[in-house]
This record gives C-alpha cells, sequence and structure tokens, in this order.
C-alpha cells in the first residue's frame, strides 16, 4: 500500500475521532438548510473510520477508496460553508479565512488518492 494511501487514511481517522470530540466545531459548518446537524456530524464521523478502516485492509480497500472519493465530494459543501462564514465574520483572522479557502482545491489530490486506494 502506497504512502499517501496510509496518510488519507490517516487523515480519516483523525477527522473521524475529531467529529465526536468537537462537535460543535464541524455542526457549525454543516450547510444551513440542512436539519438535524448533531446527526449529520456523527454519521459523517462513523463514515470517516469506517472509510479508513477500509482503505488499509487489502480485502477492501477497492470499497474503501470508492467510499472515500464519494465521501469527500458529499461534505464538499461543509467545507464551502465554512469558508463562506469565514469570509462574513469580521472576528476571523484572515488568516483563517484563507487557509478554507486554500483548503478547497485540496479535495481533488484526496479524491484522487481515494480513487487510487480503489484501483488497487
Amino acid at each position: 500500500m502506497s504512502r499517501d494511501i496510509k496518510v488519507l487514511a490517516g487523515i480519516f481517522t483523525v477527522s473521524g475521532v475529531l467529529h465526536f470530540v468537537a462537535p460543535r466545531a464541524y455542526e457549525a459548518i454543516v450547510p444551513k438548510p440542512l436539519p438535524h446537524k448533531r446527526e449529520l456530524v456523527q454519521v459523517s464521523g462513523v463514515a470517516e473510520l469506517a472509510c479508513a478502516g477500509l482503505m488499509l485492509h487489502p480485502r477492501t480497500r477497492r470499497l474503501g477508496g470508492l467510499a472515500s472519493a464519494g465521501l469527500l465530494a458529499a461534505v464538499f459543501p461543509a467545507n464551502v460553508q465554512m469558508t463562506i462564514d469565514s469570509a462574513r465574520d469580521p472576528r476571523r483572522p484572515r488568516w483563517f479565512t484563507l487557509g478554507t479557502v486554500l483548503r478547497l482545491p485540496l479535495q481533488l489530490p484526496m479524491i484522487r488518492i481515494a480513487l487510487k486506494a480503489a484501483r488497487g
């Protein structure tokens, strides 16, 4: 297994755990129209942990890679919401807002790595 797949699985693991340790940070970026923010955060946390585990095991790597790519696409609106909210909040430091903007295109290489895992 390549290093980049291990790194992606590690990112998913840390993020998945943080969904339960610090749920408010994640609830805040759930797009406004979506209800049941706490439940969505919990489900996405479980999904990230599951994707990490699936990618790390050779027999389930294909499923894990496909699920990871789908999850990354599904949570993209939350990342956009975080950028919008940060840009509108005058209390947010500009470096933080810039970080949220720069984070958006990082989804593409992460999806590429997930699809690489799916190909085996």
